[in-house]
């Protein structure tokens, strides 16, 4: 896929975000927030019976083209996976997903939604407080 048609992908998922919208009864929901861009975002994942792997993910959400784009291709990308595998995604498998080049000043709204994912994933596991807010500040 050539630039123009990434850079048209991320418009058509910020324009229509795939699986926008809360989830009625997820296993684990987490918010964040990039306070530098004014991006929120709040994930909500439903789990399989063994209780490991991605059946549903939704997201609802504020913030720029890049932020909102990349937890709409997240969305799609999350089901089927272990929750093991959403912790290993790191910032090369979101700017992947994007299929663009990320400005360093930017690459904090695109792995918003990845870190939101982990850290509720963290806090269903007993890892983290739940009364942690995931902030992509550095």
């Amino acid at each position: 896929m050539s630039g123009d048609m990434y850079r048209q992908q991320i418009l058509d998922h910020y324009k229509n975000p795939r699986n926008y919208g809360e989830l009625s009864d997820p296993d684990f929901s987490h918010v964040g927030e990039n306070p530098s861009c004014g991006d929120t975002i709040q994930v909500d994942v439903t789990l399989a019976d063994d209780d490991d792997t991605i059946e549903q993910v939704s997201f609802v959400g504020d913030g720029c083209a890049i932020s909102q784009a990349a937890a709409s291709l997240l969305t799609k990308e999350l089901p089927g996976k272990s929750i093991d595998e959403l912790q290993a995604m790191d910032t090369d498998d979101i700017v992947d997903l994007l299929g663009v080049d990320v400005s360093p000043m930017r690459i904090k709204c695109a792995v918003l939604a990845r870190q939101v994912a982990q850290d509720g994933s963290k806090i269903y596991r007993g890892e983290l407080d739940a009364d942690d807010r995931t902030i992509t500040e550095e």
